[in-house]
């Protein structure tokens, strides 16, 4: 049994006799009362999502789960292939688990994979990855007046991005994979 504190993205938790892979988890220390953990998790059997609230003391069933770094290379239907870097074996993970990651990933990205018996359970994506800009509307001049202006720019992926007015077409840019938005220039 582990702490709730150890509560992470992409850990895999055994409760009521079935293993679910966090999602989503938030740790709550309100000024008044206890702390806890807010979660969202994903049931590895059926996929239904769960919303459970751990007290910090809880003691939660922590799986054991073997990361591997593996490259993203294709998407097939609702599946997303990987590749091992050392064996060059290859998985594929269904989309449901990739979850809100899928978006980022991009043709020869690295990323950590989960395995849990074999199979994958959840992808890491590293905090921030590089993409090439391939529509960006030009900036029209005075639109810098009022400071900290963005624009909507598309990157190789189809991703839409809020980017500064001086990012063009064709430039390469870092984009945060924790929160979607637009790092700095590569």
């Amino acid at each position: 049994m582990a702490s709730t504190s150890e509560i992470r993205k992409g850990v895999v938790i055994r409760q009521q006799n079935d293993l679910f892979v966090v999602v989503e988890f938030q740790h709550v220390n309100p000024g008044k009362g206890a702390a806890f953990v807010r979660t969202r998790m994903k049931s590895l059997a059926t996929g239904k999502v769960i919303e459970i609230t751990y007290k910090t003391v809880e003691s939660v069933d922590i799986v054991s789960v073997d990361f591997m770094t593996m490259q993203y290379l294709y998407k097939t239907g609702d599946n997303y292939a990987f590749m091992n870097m050392q064996s060059y074996e290859q998985i594929e993970m269904n989309g449901d688990l990739a979850g809100d990651d899928a978006k980022y990933l991009k043709e020869g990205l690295e990323v950590i994979v989960g395995m849990y018996e074999g199979r994958p359970v959840s992808i890491q994506l590293p905090k921030k990855v590089q993409y090439k800009v391939v529509e960006a509307p030009p900036a029209v001049k005075g639109d810098s007046a009022s400071g900290n202006v963005t624009k909507e720019v598309v990157l190789e992926n189809g991703l839409h991005v809020a980017a500064p007015i001086f990012i063009k077409e064709g430039e390469e840019i870092l984009v945060n994979t924790e929160t979607g938005e637009y790092s700095a220039r590569a």
